[in-house]
């Protein structure tokens, strides 16, 4: 099965602020979601979000944190920050 990746309005905003050549690394590691958006392995960290309705992933590349959500065969980001800035 594969998933499509959408990104929210939210998301688009804070990609759009960041350097050119951290958004191409970021859309690169995103792509990794649409074979499996569950599963951590290489070039793909990620973690279930504790305490998230409906459940939340993280997904690091480098300094940055991609948060998002499945819905069916449907992944949308949420949002990407800074490792610094901690989860909402």
């Amino acid at each position: 099965m594969s998933f499509r990746v959408t990104v929210s309005e939210t998301a688009v905003r804070q990609l759009r602020k960041l350097p050119k050549g951290e958004r191409v690394r970021i859309a690169r590691a995103l792509r990794v979601l649409e074979e499996d958006p569950f599963r951590a392995r290489p070039k793909a960290d990620i973690r279930v979000l504790e305490g998230t309705e409906p459940r939340k992933y993280r997904l690091r590349v480098g300094d940055y944190r991609a948060v998002y959500a499945v819905l069916g065969s449907e992944v949308k980001i949420v949002e990407v920050f800074t490792r610094g800035r901690g989860y909402r």
